[in-house]
């Protein structure tokens, strides 16, 4: 399954609830350092309710180097700055799916990086940003719908 990525995510509760998303999609969740909370918070825990025991997220130090060990053309950003909407992202089951932080998105240096790779969600003129849960929530159900809800009960 895909695996949706954190970059520095500094809200709790959204983080507690994209794990109990994770635990409910069979998606995989890793996190970039640093966190705004420790994984044992007591928001955390409540927003992902007893799902822990289904999702542990992978942790790592930094954004770059994460990138060199995992296979590039299987990114997808996903930022207010993309350059197409999320539902032309081309999904699959090795599809990595990264997210920025809720105060500062992703740095500008590796959306200019891998500017072809940016996809974003369409939102009316004058809006700022969605709260990121939701904004997972919407990206990660397009692609298990891409993925014709591989393992799911239907």
């Amino acid at each position: 399954m895909p695996t949706i990525v954190l970059f520095q995510p500094k809200i709790p509760p959204n983080t507690g609830n994209i794990m109990r998303l994770c635990s409910n999609t069979g998606f995989k969740l890793h996190l970039i350092r640093p966190l705004g909370f420790a994984l044992d918070n007591k928001s955390l825990k409540r927003a992902k309710l007893d799902y822990i025991s289904n999702t542990t997220p992978i942790m790592f130090n930094d954004l770059f180097s994460y990138c060199e060990n995992i296979d590039i053309n299987n990114l997808i950003i996903i930022t207010k700055f993309g350059k197409k909407n999320y539902t032309e992202a081309n999904f699959k089951n090795n599809s990595i799916i990264i997210f920025g932080s809720e105060t500062n998105g992703l740095p500008k240096s590796f959306i200019d990086l891998h500017n072809r790779k940016t996809f974003k969600i369409p939102m009316v003129n004058g809006s700022r940003s969605l709260n990121l849960s939701n904004a997972v929530a919407i990206v990660v159900y397009e692609a298990w719908k891409n993925l014709n809800f591989s393992g799911a009960v239907l």
